[in-house]
């Protein structure tokens, strides 16, 4: 709070009289509140918070910014003890009534004023309990929207936690068995005490004046060091168990999101597996045999009386171009040139073949940063980049596309960009398979990744595949 605009100088100079009357009586009105305050049932660690945002308490300091700074950080305990902000507010115009009789009734406008600018410090630090609260529950829903994995996921919510309790450092850490013992539950450790082996980093352990220790559900733990003494406050307890409910169902699902994608992976390599026999068979079987077929019709050709030959020519034709069809669909279904000549030679004749049925240019660029990708990804990235040129072949018009695939930021990136006539993405969402990407969409979430197309009308297409590098290099 910027308490420069709270008091005019006038103010500050009635202010400063008030306080210095006051301080005579501070220890005699300490006490009576006191007194009062244990007819409650108020602990120590709330009554020690309230004597401390008293007029008496301002009395013993030396400026009022540092009784204003006082308020706020006391507030901030208060609002951590579980003490409502209205009942705060009684109590403090209880100590007025004690301040008042002290007084007989004097300094009547610097004692409102000054417990006019107490309240505004109280209300801005009990806001600031609950923002840090709403941020921290809103850090651990983006945690779960942005982690890349279980492991991603547990050391974002780590670090969350971590900065909401003002922690020095912390760690979660997935468990095997539920915790036994004093870990399964809620533990304060001291450094030096004979709790603090239970410390479970080794780091940590020691490194700490205080530690706590938190199960979360009986399959995780969390464990956070402090740099001073700090036991948990009610309100921190409370928070502690709602972070914690809110981890579990995080990790749960983003454990059952793995479990799902492992699974669709494994169906997905049956799948290739599957196709690639097909393939197998309908190249060793039904290709090779159409090819001798072609050769017995050639030689009969060359035999065969005149009349007969150009039905026998006719009949060669469409045997050749049902080789060539048979050889597309044993492409189509397992790209074997990518296992063959690897992922770079295989976008590179890509490229070439490109050429040769379309007279727009197309610029190719491979980083080096793209080795040791595993055969998934590089299978989902050649037929990508294929269904994308297949694209701009039916579609597009376009005078020149770039094909380019880089590593950044722990990631694979393809990005085939035309100039042609473009499309609109919003009419485009109702046909996605007139674009032929949409299956292609499905293996990139697989691997983790994402499938973007960006168009407008007049103003060409650009497709857009980005994989992690810890999924690209193989699904577990």
């Amino acid at each position: 709070m910027k308490n420069d605009s709270l008091f005019t100088t006038g103010a500050r100079r009635h202010l400063r009289l008030l306080l210095r009357s006051v301080r005579p009586l501070a220890d005699r009105l300490d006490r009576q509140f006191r007194n009062l305050l244990r007819q409650r049932p108020y602990d120590n660690a709330q009554i020690r918070a309230l004597v401390a945002i008293t007029p008496a308490a301002a009395s013993r300091l030396r400026t009022l910014d540092q009784f204003l700074e006082q308020v706020e950080y006391q507030g901030r305990r208060l609002a951590r003890l579980n003490l409502p902000l209205s009942e705060v507010g009684e109590i403090l115009g209880e100590f007025g009534a004690l301040l008042d009789h002290a007084l007989a009734g004097g300094f009547a406008p610097p004692r409102e004023q000054l417990q006019l600018v107490t309240r505004l410090a109280l209300n801005q630090a009990y806001y600031q309990v609950r923002e840090a609260e709403s941020q921290a529950f809103f850090g651990l829903y983006h945690a779960e929207a942005e982690a890349n994995g279980l492991e991603d996921l547990l050391e974002r919510l780590v670090a969350i936690l971590t900065r909401t309790f003002h922690a020095r450092s912390g760690r979660l850490q997935l468990l095997d068995t539920p915790p036994a013992g004093k870990l399964a539950r809620p533990l304060y450790i001291q450094h030096g005490g004979s709790d603090e082996p239970l410390i479970a980093c080794p780091t940590m352990r020691g490194a700490h004046a205080s530690y706590w220790s938190f199960p979360i559900q009986q399959v995780a733990l969390l464990q956070l060091g402090f740099d001073v003494p700090y036991p948990w406050l009610p309100r921190e307890l409370t928070l502690l168990h709602a972070a914690g409910a809110r981890c579990f169902e995080a990790m749960e699902r983003t454990r059952m999101q793995g479990e799902v994608r492992r699974l669709e992976a494994e169906a997905h390599r049956a799948e290739e597996e599957e196709r690639r026999r097909i393939g197998r068979e309908l190249h060793d079987e039904a290709a090779q045999s159409l090819v001798l077929l072609r050769l017995q019709l050639e030689m009969m050709e060359k035999d065969a009386p005149s009349a007969l030959r150009p039905r026998l020519a006719q009949a060669r034709l469409i045997t050749e171009r049902t080789v060539g069809e048979l050889r597309r669909c044993i492409t189509a279904l397992s790209p074997a040139i990518v296992e063959r000549l690897g992922l770079t030679a295989a976008l590179r004749q890509l490229a070439a073949r490109f050429r040769k049925q379309q007279p727009a240019g197309v610029r190719l660029r491979i980083s080096r940063g793209i080795a040791g990708l595993s055969g998934e990804a590089q299978e989902v990235v050649y037929r990508v980049a294929k269904e994308a040129l297949q694209n701009v072949l039916k579609h597009s018009q376009a005078t020149s596309v770039k094909l380019l695939l880089v590593s950044a930021d722990k990631k694979i990136r393809l990005s085939v960009r035309d100039d042609g006539v473009g499309f609109s993405p919003e009419r485009a969402q109702g046909k996605p398979l007139s674009f032929g990407l949409s299956g292609m969409r499905e293996r990139a979430a697989l691997l983790g990744g994402t499938l973007l197309l960006r168009s407008a009308p007049g103003k060409g297409a650009t497709v857009i595949l980005e994989l992690p590098r810890a999924f690209a290099k193989g699904v577990s």
